[in-house]
């Protein structure tokens, strides 16, 4: 599929991953409408962060996926969706359950019926490996059984039912990514690699929740052209694919290693306030990508060590965006 001229919509464009997908998506001279939460400031979350050069070229559009008009509307036009828009903070979902199905679950059909509506010739759905939970075995395939061990999860794990549904019953043609845990520069605090890391430019001690949970973890860059290629590899139509590196680290391996790469002694100390509940704790995530090297000639390029001193290259410069003595949910 050629890029060039090629119209495209992102949804939860202002976020994260978003932002990186639309500027790579405008290196690769695609059409881009990005579709950013509606809010009375007119701001543009993480797109707002993109150089000038980049922001020209793209058209950004305010709304919400949970409202089906201007969903709709958002979509005209477009022969290829990127929807990544969702509520993805674990902890929140503990607070606001509701929420999380009315976006992830509810947001995504509006979104699919308007891509069925319109005819689009790919849509790409995200997806989350927390819906895979706590390991039954090791490296986690697409067959691996889902479970919903929080809110959150279990809103994508609808979503994900939704988009599968819409393939099956109406022959829209989705292909599913599946991110392990992704990290780079622009992440929030929510995340626990920007977590880690805020702590220990400014600070003596790493404050987290559990040590021992392990986390398979891919650099930005490297998910971003696991999304690319899903949207244009024509095997991809139908079917679940995970993006993961294949190595795990824990939550405390991490912080030493993070610790490593700024220097001085910092302490890691376990804060109850930061524990999940017991029973709704991933202890294991690691990825089996055999799906994503065989549909997409994917595999991830930035090793862990690498990643991790660009990100802290990233944090480093832009402290004044991060406030690391405030639990972040």
């Amino acid at each position: 599929m050629p890029w060039q001229k090629k119209q495209v919509l992102v949804t939860g464009a202002g976020g994260f991953l978003g932002s990186h997908l639309v500027e790579r998506l405008v290196e690769l001279r695609a059409r881009v409408r990005a579709l950013v939460r509606y809010n009375s400031r007119n701001d543009w979350g993480l797109l707002e962060l993109l150089p000038d050069s980049v922001k020209s070229q793209i058209e950004v559009v305010s709304g919400d996926i949970t409202e089906p008009f201007s969903t709709a509307k958002s979509v005209e036009s477009c022969m290829v969706v990127f929807h990544l828009a969702a509520l993805i903070a674990i902890p929140y979902s503990y607070v606001a359950p509701a929420q999380y199905i009315a976006v992830n679950c509810g947001g995504t059909l509006n979104l699919l019926e308007a891509a069925r509506t319109q005819g689009v010739e790919r849509f790409v759905h995200t997806s989350t490996s927390e819906t895979y939970g706590t390991a039954q075995y090791t490296p986690i395939d697409e067959t691996h059984p889902l479970k919903g061990q929080s809110p959150y999860a279990a809103s994508k794990i609808g979503a994900d039912k939704l988009a599968e549904s819409y393939h099956l019953s109406f022959g829209l043609p989705v292909a599913t990514v599946r991110p392990f845990n992704t990290f780079g520069p622009r992440q929030s605090a929510r995340a626990i690699i920007p977590t880690i890391i805020s702590q220990a430019l400014t600070g003596d001690s790493i404050r987290l929740g559990h040590l021992t949970p392990r986390r398979d973890l891919t650099f930005v860059s490297d998910t971003i052209e696991g999304f690319i290629k899903a949207a244009t590899a024509p095997r991809a139509v139908g079917q679940v694919i995970n993006l993961g590196t294949g190595r795990t680290v824990s939550v405390g391996e991490l912080a030493q290693i993070i610790v490593g790469l700024v220097g001085g002694n910092k302490e890691i100390v376990a804060d109850p306030e930061r524990l999940r509940p017991e029973a709704s704790e991933v202890m294991h995530l690691e990825s089996n990508n055999r799906q994503a090297r065989e549909i997409l000639g994917w595999q991830p390029q930035v090793s862990l060590e690498e990643g991790l001193r660009r990100t802290v290259e990233y944090l480093a410069a832009n402290l004044n965006r991060y406030k690391p003595g405030i639990y972040n949910i």
